[in-house]
């Protein structure tokens, strides 16, 4: 795969996002695209996220998080920074 061929967001997301499976179910849709990266919870109530790998399976992670899982109520969806390192394989981390 060729860098230009390859993605990093650093994403914030809003909304009815945590008490609600978010972080688990990021990390399931992460790793069935295939990417790399981390999810956490954020004491404002936010959802923090990377997501690293291929353009469109970033493209599609982005998509399912402006949606979510049935409990939440997503409100927004930010892009806080891009190209930033990854690491291989996907976490979930603890609260910032």
């Amino acid at each position: 795969m060729s860098a230009s061929s390859l993605r990093t967001v650093h994403v914030r997301i809003e909304g009815r996002v945590q008490g609600v499976g978010f972080r688990a179910w990021v990390a399931d849709e992460a790793h069935a695209l295939g990417l790399s990266g981390w999810v956490r919870n954020r004491r404002d109530g936010t959802v923090e996220a990377l997501f690293g790998g291929d353009v469109e399976a970033v493209a599609e992670m982005l998509r399912r998080c402006e949606k979510g899982p049935p409990a939440a109520r997503v409100t927004g969806v930010e892009i806080v920074d891009e190209g930033l390192p990854v690491e291989p394989g996907f976490r979930v981390e603890r609260t910032v």
